[in-house]
């Protein structure tokens, strides 16, 4: 069986490089952990980008503005919990927002902040390649989160997608993960490919559940994540129905005419 994991998935960062400043949101809950972090990224003179402003808390995004100049704001995905604080932080700060998915690279003052296109958690998740000198770091959103596991956000989200993206993120060896919520951690390859067989080996129970007699979704959540708490279950299931979408596809026979040459 597969168990609910909690801790973090790859060893956590124990220091922060200068250029990066960690300012977090106090929302903590089941589904932010200690809350949303917002991370803030400025070479020595330079301009601020700032990455997930966060929920609306005046208190937060005041002490978020107090790191002027502010070049830019970027987000990682549209959840509210990352978003909602923009358009507060635009009129404290007047710096643009670059809305998600972003496919422009930004060289802030010696910054360079190169977006990875990761769908999956939702369908406009991206992750930022961030590079000041030899340093280099991926900030990670929700697509890896510090501690614990993250949710296919399913209709969203695609189960497909995430696996795909998991798989590009597991070419980052060495570099470290600045989350969304939770601890950074010492190695984005690590945690992607911990998240990769996490996710395959839930599969693995869905087919299970299903084999065993499982009809509904909520059924399926009972059997594979009996060990989770009951709070939780109903984020489960978007992760569940993600998966069932999944493996209906992984079982529809190919399409005459569609076949790859």
């Amino acid at each position: 069986m597969v168990s609910h994991v909690t801790a973090p998935t790859a060893e956590v960062l124990t220091s922060l490089p200068d250029w990066v400043t960690l300012v977090r949101a106090p929302n903590p809950g089941p589904m932010t952990l200690d809350g949303t972090n917002t991370w803030l990224l400025r070479a020595p003179g330079g301009g601020c980008v700032v990455v997930d402003p966060g929920p609306l808390d005046e208190g937060h995004l005041r002490a978020v503005a107090g790191h002027a100049p502010i070049a830019a704001i970027i987000l990682t995905h549209s959840h509210e919990d990352h978003t909602e604080g923009v358009p507060r932080l635009a009129e404290l700060t007047g710096a643009p927002v670059h809305q998600p998915p972003v496919h422009a690279t930004l060289d802030v003052d010696g910054v360079l902040i190169e977006p990875v296109i990761t769908p999956g958690h939702t369908a406009d998740s991206v992750c930022f390649a961030a590079r000041h000198g030899d340093q280099r770091l991926m900030l990670t959103g929700d697509t890896i989160l510090g501690r614990g596991t993250t949710i296919v956000a399913w209709p969203d989200g695609d189960l497909g997608d995430y696996l795909n993206s998991l798989r590009l993120l597991a070419g980052f060896e060495g570099v470290p993960a600045l989350p969304g919520h939770g601890p950074a951690l010492t190695d984005t390859a690590v945690a992607a490919r911990f998240y990769h067989q996490h996710r395959q080996a839930r599969l693995e129970q869905v087919r299970a559940a299903l084999a065993a007699g499982a009809t509904d979704p909520a059924e399926v959540v009972a059997l594979v994540y009996a060990d989770v708490d009951r709070s939780l279950w109903k984020a489960a299931e978007w992760s569940v129905r993600a998966q069932l979408a999944y493996l209906s596809r992984e079982s529809q026979p190919p399409q005459p005419g569609l076949d790859a040459t």
